[in-house]
Order: structure tokens, then C-alpha cells, then sequence
């Protein structure tokens, strides 16, 4: 059993009223995620602020164009410093995103913890190796630069 671990940090020169409205809104997740993903958001609570226990419901492709559907849990929330979205079902073993926001004197840095673990014991280990570890890092290196586009 591998648990794998992924850290990213910016500092967005943004208010963190307007951040925070940007990360709350799941509808935003699109243009955040590479296209080749074929991200699309399939049912949402559509509540004015974000909640623990809003459950989203995604479809994914990552590999192949092969659709995968992802459910996610809001578990924990506090305004202006962090939110917790958990997977309750798709294509990971375990998923765990924390989302955190500080103010600096540059803007806010956001930090994303991502703990996940693959199924298939030693032939998941396999595909992290291979390519889930790299396509990960696209993912969330794309995220950095359309992040910078959006609020700069």
C-alpha cells in the first residue's frame, strides 16, 4: 500500500475574497484542468457558498479517452483559509485535497496537499511510476500557469 503525496504552493496576487470565490465555485474547476482531461462537471449542489458535505460529481478521461466518473465530498470548510474535497468514488483508491489560503504581502499563497493512494496494490505502484506521478504533476503545473493568467 502506497500512499503518495503531492504539495504545490502559489502566491496569487489577489484579494482573498476573490479567491475564495473563484476555488469555492466547482464550475470553475474547467478552466483549470487541461482540456485533454475531458473534465466536465455532471452534477453539483448549486448552494451560493461551499459547504461540508456538497458532494460534485465529475467525468473524467484521463487515460485514453476512456470516461471515468469521480465523485467528491466537501468534508471540511473554513471561509478564507481552507477547504477539503474527499473522493467518494472514481478512479483513485483514496483521494484527499486540502486547499489552503494565506495572505501575504504579496497576495494570498494557496497551497494544495494531495494525499492518494491507486488501486491494484503493486500493479497501481506500477502505473504511478509509469505515468499517474507525471500526469499528476501536468495537471497541477498547468493549473500554476492558468492560475497566474486568470489573477495577474
Amino acid at each position: 500500500m502506497a500512499i503518495y503525496k503531492l504539495i504545490r504552493k502559489q502566491v496569487i496576487p489577489a484579494d482573498i475574497a476573490t479567491l475564495w470565490d473563484f476555488f469555492k465555485d466547482p464550475s470553475n474547476l474547467t478552466a483549470i484542468t487541461p482540456s485533454y482531461m475531458n473534465f466536465v462537471i455532471k452534477t453539483m449542489d448549486t448552494s451560493d457558498d461551499i459547504y461540508a458535505g456538497q458532494m460534485i460529481t465529475y467525468r473524467v478521461a484521463p487515460i485514453a479517452k476512456i470516461p471515468l466518473f469521480w465523485m467528491t465530498e466537501i468534508t471540511a470548510v473554513v471561509k478564507h483559509q481552507y477547504f477539503i474535497d474527499e473522493q467518494r468514488r472514481g478512479p483513485y483508491k483514496m483521494w484527499h485535497h486540502q486547499h489552503h489560503f494565506s495572505i501575504t504581502a504579496q497576495g494570498v499563497e494557496m497551497t494544495d496537499i494531495v494525499h492518494y493512494e491507486l488501486p491494484f496494490g503493486i500493479l497501481g505502484q506500477f502505473a504511478h511510476w509509469l505515468f499517474v506521478k507525471k500526469q499528476l504533476n501536468q495537471i497541477f503545473d498547468y493549473r500554476f500557469e492558468k492560475i497566474a493568467t486568470l489573477f495577474n
